[in-house]
């Protein structure tokens, strides 16, 4: 029998990252309020980091900036690139202050390298005989033979979504693996639902509301003039949307 009630475990979630560029709260209001317009459903209730870095003042009141913030019906879980005074202040009005992300580092490290390979050399003394990895089970594609209209979602598990039809305003399509869209692309579409980067979301016609690939999304006004109502492909590179042409002209 177990012999505590709950235990802590390290975990990864995607929470998206709120740029504040001021302390004007009725900005950011009004700024909130043009995002919710964009994709009400997919912002409803959204877990958000604020990056402070750009905020001059160091006495900001963190209470109020939450409350503007929860206003909206997002959740204000904490800030990053606070100095210590902001900090100390977010603390104080129940926020976590958390570490930024790391940026990529390419740069070779040969001693890391080197006690890699020692180790590694080690095991494969010890254990000759490797467990087999498991490979995640793909379920079979679903396809949809039909335009997907407002209000409506369907969600893919497992598996990519094929959409023979498009997909109107205010409709949702979610997928862990890659979206196809035969049509036109009015509404939402969240490839990688379940984290896998490497998904992709095709489509004849790109006119969204929003796409998102493994959690990092764009909303429309995010996507370039001369590729909007284009045939496309969204993928993920570097840990930034990107949007090619489906076809070389």
């Amino acid at each position: 029998m177990p012999t505590t009630s709950a235990e802590l475990k390290g975990s990864l979630f995607p929470l998206s990252i709120l740029m504040l560029e001021d302390n004007n709260l009725d900005k950011l209001a009004q700024q909130l309020d043009n995002k919710l317009k964009q994709a009400p459903a997919f912002f409803f209730r959204a877990p958000l980091v604020v990056n402070i870095e750009q905020v001059t003042e160091e006495n900001i009141d963190f209470s109020a900036l939450k409350q503007a913030i929860e206003a909206k019906d997002f959740i204000c879980v904490g800030i990053c690139n606070g100095t210590t005074e902001q900090k100390k202040l977010a603390r104080l009005a129940g926020l976590a202050t958390l570490q930024p992300p790391k940026a990529n580092d390419n740069k070779p490290k040969p001693l890391v390298k080197e006690t890699v390979k020692e180790v590694v050399k080690e095991v494969i003394k010890e254990v000759p005989q490797a467990a087999p990895v498991s490979e995640p089970i793909k379920a079979p594609d679903m396809i949809v033979r039909q335009n997907v209209r407002s209000g409506q979602q369907i969600y893919a598990k497992n598996a990519d979504l094929i959409i023979v039809g498009s997909v109107g305003n205010g409709a949702e399509v979610i997928a862990d693996g890659s979206i196809h869209i035969y049509g036109k692309l009015r509404g939402r579409a969240l490839a990688g639902a379940s984290g896998n980067k490497g998904s992709a979301i095709f489509c004849q016609s790109l006119e969204a509301e929003l796409v998102s690939v493994a959690g990092n999304y764009w909303v429309s006004d995010a996507i370039e003039k001369s590729l909007w109502q284009q045939s496309g492909i969204v993928t993920l590179d570097q840990e930034q949307l990107t949007v090619e042409p489906l076809l070389d002209a």
